[in-house]
């Protein structure tokens, strides 16, 4: 009875060894992944352009509401109650306006991104798993600053997904 008490205690302890030889881990950036392959290159591209001609829209009524503003400020003193009254109703219009206009310069930017990146972030993953099963790895976790503290460099499969992505 101690024999077998002894047996299975030291199989036990023993059990977790065996069962880590045969796993594989490996770990892939996507973020870098997306911003390296061409077609995260191409995308990005079109989203800059994008946000530069929002963004160049919204500098553009943020001047004239400046300007405004500030014109109303001059003539405040020889503009009547009534008059002043309407003026500043108008420039309260119009800063609701901008910022309203500014929020969904947000929004769209940010739908646009997601349009643009999730096809080929879809890609990215089906190819990880190619890769994964290709080589049978028993798991790949995505690194990212909350879920992989440390890694060995031989287990990064970043830059082969990259290249494989790009051929």
């Amino acid at each position: 009875m101690k024999r077998i008490l002894a047996l299975f205690l030291a199989s036990a302890y023993f059990a977790p060894f065996a069962l880590a030889v045969d796993q594989k881990f490996g770990v892939v950036d996507l973020q870098k992944a997306l911003q390296s392959v061409e077609e995260g290159k191409k995308a990005k591209s079109t989203l800059e352009k994008e946000f530069n001609e929002k963004k160049k829209q919204i500098q553009g009524e943020e001047e004239a509401l400046k300007k405004v503003t500030e014109d109303f400020k001059k003539q405040s003193m020889v503009l009547s109650e009534d008059a002043r009254g309407r003026k500043q109703n108008e420039i309260q219009e119009r800063i609701m306006k901008y910022r309203e206009m500014f929020s969904k310069a947000q929004f769209d930017i940010q739908a646009r991104e997601r349009e643009l990146t999730e096809p080929i972030i879809g890609k990215l993953r089906k190819l990880v798993e190619e890769i994964g099963e290709k080589d049978s790895y028993t798991m790949i976790f995505e690194k990212s600053e909350s879920s992989v503290i440390f890694h060995s460099k031989k287990d990064d499969l970043t830059d082969r997904v990259i290249s494989t992505f790009n051929k």
